[in-house]
């Protein structure tokens, strides 16, 4: 672990995001990584379940930063490119030409998710400062099959990582990218990180957001980190939904 951090190790919980929830709930401030081999009831973005299967890794980081809640929504593209990162020094460098970034921080090997995040605020907002919980979920042994965005684990193309290897690299890398974006000083170079990894503008996407859907192309990120997706009527800045990329 990094200089400060601890390690909560459990064979078996509802989520790691949960316990952290619960943990925050106590008084907990971290920084405190959680992680379980297996979770019971994993959580995806918008309430949706992660499939948690054995092998794979599950992860959350509890924290507590001096800063509003708005610049510690910055963390959701710092997240993207911790995975990211984590997953390219995992299937080493020369192989993260097949990685790309989907807003807001899925990470896709060849076209196919291989890892994602949630990102929640926590804790009482009666005290100083903004406590979040950062949940990692790297499919490394096994992948679900039969979603709209498909699926694979990094198993699939011949490399065997454990979970504890993935942790290990998943909380320096966390770590190192935490310092850089310096809780939003350099928030513009983490948006420019962000977009090295997203790959060229102009690509068809289509945009779930509250139950309509919005097409579009890539037209990369504003100065807040919102998504920009240029369709027939104009632009829309995407500060929240479901992104899925379109046959070209």
């Amino acid at each position: 672990m990094p200089p400060g951090h601890r390690l909560l190790r459990l064979d078996t919980v509802d989520s790691t995001n949960a316990e952290a929830r619960r943990r925050a709930d106590m008084g907990e401030p971290g920084p405190l990584w959680i992680w379980s081999a297996r979770q019971s009831k994993g959580r995806g973005r918008a309430g949706r379940e992660w499939t948690s299967q054995v092998g794979n890794l599950f992860a959350s980081l509890l924290i507590r930063l001096n800063c509003p809640l708005p610049v510690a929504s910055q963390l959701a593209l710092v997240a993207g490119i911790v995975t990211y990162e984590t997953v390219a020094k995992l299937i080493a460098y020369e192989g993260r030409s097949a990685l790309l970034l989907k807003w807001p921080n899925d990470v896709l090997l060849s076209e196919e998710k291989v890892a994602g995040m949630l990102l929640e605020n926590v804790g009482n907002p009666s005290k100083p400062g903004t406590t979040v919980v950062i949940g990692t979920g790297i499919n490394l042994a096994a992948y679900p099959e039969n979603l709209p965005q498909p699926a694979i684990s990094l198993d699939a193309y011949g490399l065997t990582v454990t979970p504890a290897q993935a942790l290990q690299v998943l909380a320096a890398t966390t770590h190192e990218w935490l310092q850089r974006w310096a809780e939003g000083a350099t928030f513009p170079t983490i948006r420019r990180a962000w977009l090295d990894r997203a790959g060229p503008l102009g690509r068809p996407l289509f945009v779930r957001v509250n139950g309509e859907e919005i097409e579009g192309t890539y037209a990369g990120l504003d100065s807040e980190g919102a998504l920009r997706l240029k369709t027939a009527a104009g632009e829309h800045h995407i500060t929240a939904g479901d992104v899925f990329f379109a046959s070209r």
